[in-house]
C-alpha cells in the first residue's frame, strides 16, 4: 500500500503522512550521533566520528562547521546533502553581512536553512534533505542559541538537544542527567557532560568523537584528542564508582 503513495514527496498518504520525508527521516536515524550543549557562555558540539582508513585523509572527513564566523553547525545524516546546505548557509550569512553590514542572528540562519529544507518537501522532482543538523552561536550582543531542525523543515531551540543513531537512548540520558547538564556554567564541566554522554550511551573511545568549543567572538576550536583520552578515563572510572555503589546498595 505504501507504495502508492512515496513516488513523489507531494503525495500524502491516506493516513496523512509525507513518506519520502519519512524516509529522509530514517536516514537521519542511520546517522552518526551528534550532540550540542549551550551554556551561559559556549557552544559545545560532540559528534560520533567515523574510523578513516588508513590510507584516507581525516582533514576531509568534517561534520562540524562554520557556517560564519559565530555560527557553527553538525549535522547526521546523509554528508552529501550536507555539504549542499552547508555551502547555501555560508553564502546566506555572508549575503546577510554585506546587505546589512551585521552578522546574521543564529535564527535566522536556522530559519533559513528550515525554509530551504521545507521547500524540498512541496516540490514535485526533488526529494528532501536527509539530514537533521544542530545549529549553534550567539546573535551580535553575546547571546548563545542552539537551535535543530528536521528533514520536514521544524525547527526548535533547545539547551541540550542530540540527533542521529543514538538520539533516542541520549536524549533519555540527557533528560534523567538534566539537572546537571543544566546548571553547567562553564566550558570545562560542559566537554566533560558531552564526553560523559557519549561514552555512557554510545561506549565511544575518545578516538571516536570529536568535540568542539565556539566562544563569543573567538575562533571555533577543537578539543584535543590528549584532553579527550583524559576525560574518556575520568568519566569511565566515575561510571565504574557509580556502578559498583548501586550494586552494594541493592544488596541486602
Amino acid at each position: 500500500m505504501a507504495a502508492r503513495y512515496d513516488r513523489a514527496v507531494t503525495i500524502y498518504s491516506p493516513d496523512g503522512h509525507l513518506l519520502q520525508v519519512e524516509y529522509a527521516q530514517e536516514a537521519v536515524r542511520r546517522g552518526s550521533t551528534v550532540v550540542g550543549l549551550r551554556t551561559n557562555n559556549a557552544i559545545v558540539i560532540g559528534v560520533e566520528k567515523r574510523s578513516a582508513g588508513e590510507l584516507q585523509e581525516e582533514r576531509v572527513v568534517r561534520k562540524i562547521c562554520l557556517l560564519d564566523d559565530h555560527l557553527v553547525m553538525t549535522f547526521s545524516g546523509l554528508t552529501a546533502d550536507a555539504r549542499i546546505l552547508v555551502g547555501r548557509a555560508q553564502m546566506e550569512a555572508q549575503s546577510h553581512r554585506l546587505n546589512f553590514e551585521k552578522p546574521a542572528t543564529v535564527e535566522y540562519i536556522t530559519r533559513y536553512i528550515a525554509q530551504l529544507k521545507q521547500n524540498y518537501t512541496q516540490s514535485n522532482g526533488r526529494r528532501p534533505f536527509g539530514l537533521s543538523c544542530l545549529v549553534g552561536g550567539f546573535d551580535e550582543d553575546g547571546t548563545p542559541h542552539l537551535f535543530q531542525t528536521e528533514p520536514s523543515g521544524i525547527f526548535y531551540e533547545w539547551r541540550a538537544s542530540t540527533t542521529g543513531r543514538s538520539s533516542q537512548p541520549v536524549r533519555d540520558y540527557m533528560d534523567k542527567h538534566a539537572d546537571e547538564i543544566l546548571a553547567c556554567a562553564d566550558e570545562a564541566t560542559a566537554v566533560k557532560h558531552i564526553v560523559r554522554t557519549l561514552v555512557s550511551v554510545s561506549s565511544l573511545k575518545h578516538s571516536q568523537m570529536e568535540v568542539a568549543v565556539l566562544r563569543y567572538r573567538q575562533p571555533l576550536r577543537m578539543i584535543d584528542g590528549k584532553v579527550l583520552a583524559d576525560l574518556e578515563r575520568s568519566v569511565r572510572a566515575e561510571l565504574e564508582a557509580e556502578t559498583e555503589a548501586n550494586r552494594r546498595t541493592r544488596v541486602p
